[in-house]
């Protein structure tokens, strides 16, 4: 049976990522149940306060939860020493009771769990995850693969450069979009001799790039429909945002924090999806869905395709 590679299916729930997507792009909220990633460490760590502001996010316009256990802040300037790696036991210690907690919930919410681990990511499917995202695209752990074919779960394939525990934070490229993705590609072609169906790209805006190559990832989305496959970008409070946000002379301490970032973090998100992205990853899901909104409202006025208020 014909399967269009852009819409996702697990159980009952459907994804549909065919471009344009309804309200411009679907809003994936993060849950990072950790003690040291870098914006929101250390406020999800109970199940109850995770599952709550799940709760929160979904009402405001969440159509995915994605839930992580292991930080991936790189080293360098920015993030010090970086985060550590944690075990597989502690990672599973960490979500699977936020996992279980939202699928019997939030049973119509899509789950997603951040984790480069086959064993994590088969506990998260049975403890009620639909989708994975693995920033590694299969570098780290390349069962992660199996375990998506098995269970005919979506997988993300992120682009990055280094291993968890040990990622760089600027890595420079004499052409990114092209190693991007012939990156991208080649985990997609391990991906489907695994046997998986259903695959998502991210191009992996912040994880080893310089500021100005995770800007052109953004600007350049189109590139990456070429995969074949939906985009998914998440460019939330990261650094380079905020190192945008300044220019690239202003001093360090002018730089913005993370909760300060959201201005810059709209507007990439606006030019990527207006480049194609289907998926948009967030902290700030009432923000980015309204501003969402607000765009696609705007271009299909601009394209006859409504009447404007």
């Amino acid at each position: 049976m014909f399967m269009d590679p852009n819409v996702l299916a697990a159980g009952p729930l459907c994804l549909d990522c065919r471009p344009p997507v309804r309200g411009g792009a679907h809003v994936m909220g993060v849950l990072n149940v950790t003690p040291d990633s870098f914006s929101d460490g250390g406020l999800y760590l109970d199940t109850e306060k995770a599952v709550t502001r799940a709760f929160a996010m979904v009402s405001e316009g969440a159509t995915i939860i994605d839930v992580g256990g292991a930080s991936s802040r790189p080293k360098g300037t920015t993030y010090g020493q970086g985060a550590s790696l944690i075990s597989a036991d502690e990672e599973c210690h960490r979500i699977l009771p936020v996992i279980a907690g939202l699928a019997e919930r939030l049973p119509r919410v899509w789950i997603s769990v951040d984790t480069f681990r086959s064993e994590v990511a088969a506990a998260a499917l049975d403890a009620g995850a639909h989708m994975l995202n693995d920033i590694t695209a299969l570098r780290f752990d390349p069962a992660m693969a199996r375990v998506a074919a098995e269970a005919d779960a979506p997988l993300v394939l992120m682009h990055s450069v280094g291993m968890p525990g040990e990622m760089p934070h600027v890595a420079t490229s004499e052409n990114i979009l092209a190693d991007v993705g012939a990156a991208l590609s080649t985990a997609l072609d391990q991906a489907r001799a695994a046997g998986c169906r259903q695959l998502l790209v991210d191009p992996g805006f912040g994880f080893g790039k310089t500021i100005v190559d995770n800007l052109r990832l953004m600007a350049h989305v189109d590139y990456f429909l070429a995969l074949g496959h939906p985009v998914l970008i998440g460019v939330s409070r990261k650094s380079s945002i905020g190192h945008a946000a300044v220019g690239e002379e202003a001093s360090q301490d002018t730089i913005p924090p993370p909760g300060e970032r959201l201005p810059g973090s709209l507007a990439v998100t606006g030019i990527a999806v207006q480049a194609g992205a289907s998926i948009v990853r967030t902290h700030d899901v009432a923000a980015t869905r309204q501003f969402l909104n607000v765009l696609d409202a705007t271009i299909r006025s601009a394209d006859g395709q409504i009447s404007a208020p």
